[in-house]
């Protein structure tokens, strides 16, 4: 097992790279040519630029088994698709039961936003409650993924 992280302005690459050394899961951090990533654990591997450039090498690395850890539905989709787990920096986990609607979901938000002069405002500031969220999930996660 191998956790991918498309590290793109990830918040969470420290808390999965401390976790899985803990258990000793290599992880691989992906990034573009406009990000500098650097990690005493992880192997980083700097993508050429490009629209889902990143998205497609981590798809392309990902084998059954493995974690990928993205805020994009359509990576999770297809790491799903592959056998692997997929997990949101949020700490919400990809499921084949709930990636359709997710999908559905972006979709629909898409076509609202063209639609509307109003655009729609971004996340939140991201929190101390939001990093324990994802810290619980990727362990619970983990723990399954060695489990079975």
């Amino acid at each position: 097992m191998t956790v991918y992280v498309d590290a793109d302005a990830c918040p969470v690459t420290r808390i999965v790279e401390r976790i899985a050394q803990e258990n000793a899961i290599p992880v691989v951090l992906l990034c573009d040519t406009s990000h500098v990533l650097s990690s005493g654990y992880s192997t980083v591997k700097t993508i050429g630029a490009g629209d889902d450039a990143v998205d497609i090498a981590l798809i392309n690395l990902c084998s059954r088994g493995d974690i990928v850890v993205t805020q994009d539905y359509g990576v999770a989709a297809m790491a799903l698709g592959k056998g692997a787990h997929a997990i949101h920096q949020s700490g919400r986990i990809f499921t084949d039961y709930n990636i359709d609607g997710l999908l559905m979901d972006r979709h629909i938000a898409r076509v609202e936003r063209r639609k509307s002069k109003n655009h729609l405002k971004g996340p939140h500031k991201r929190t101390v409650d939001d990093d324990k969220r994802f810290e619980e999930s990727f362990r619970r996660l983990i723990r399954e993924c060695l489990a079975g």
